[in-house]
């Protein structure tokens, strides 16, 4: 016979478990909601805030990058589908720069911060310029 110890010990990680396969449920309907979700839905934003921490900031910079790249336009043209990728990836270096500004003093690190946007702003324009001069092309044709 089981201890009153042991029970609880069983009791306590069978709700464990049960909560994990709730959370993975969940995570799984929220991802196909994603992949099923109608063209034009608005896509979140990230705000940088002093009003959260920077764990926060950089865990909302990561969302709202992959929706991005989730919900970039593909055409199955390898230029093409590379950059409407990457123009979210490199937001995403932009959010989390600006994020880090809240946080630090350090010199170096502002520095480089601010190289990021720079830079990663720069290759974004690029990347709006190289669409609007290559309009979609269709499977297996290159510019």
């Amino acid at each position: 016979m089981q201890s009153i110890e042991n029970r609880s010990t069983v009791r306590v990680l069978a709700l464990l478990c049960a909560g994990a396969l709730l959370a993975a449920a969940q995570l799984a309907g929220a991802q196909e909601h994603h992949h099923g979700a109608a063209a034009g839905a608005a896509a979140p934003v990230f705000v940088a805030s002093s009003a959260k921490p920077f764990g926060a900031l950089m865990d909302d910079a990561m969302a709202v990058m992959d929706a991005g790249m989730k919900q970039a336009p593909m055409n199955g043209v390898s230029e093409h589908d590379f950059v409407t990728m990457m123009m979210p990836h490199h937001q995403g270096a932009v959010d989390m720069a600006r994020a880090v500004l809240l946080y630090t003093e350090d010199p170096e690190i502002r520095n480089l911060a601010l190289g990021i946007i720079a830079e990663q702003q720069n290759e974004i324009k690029v990347m709006q310029a190289w669409l609007q001069h290559h309009p979609s092309l269709p499977e297996g044709a290159h510019p």
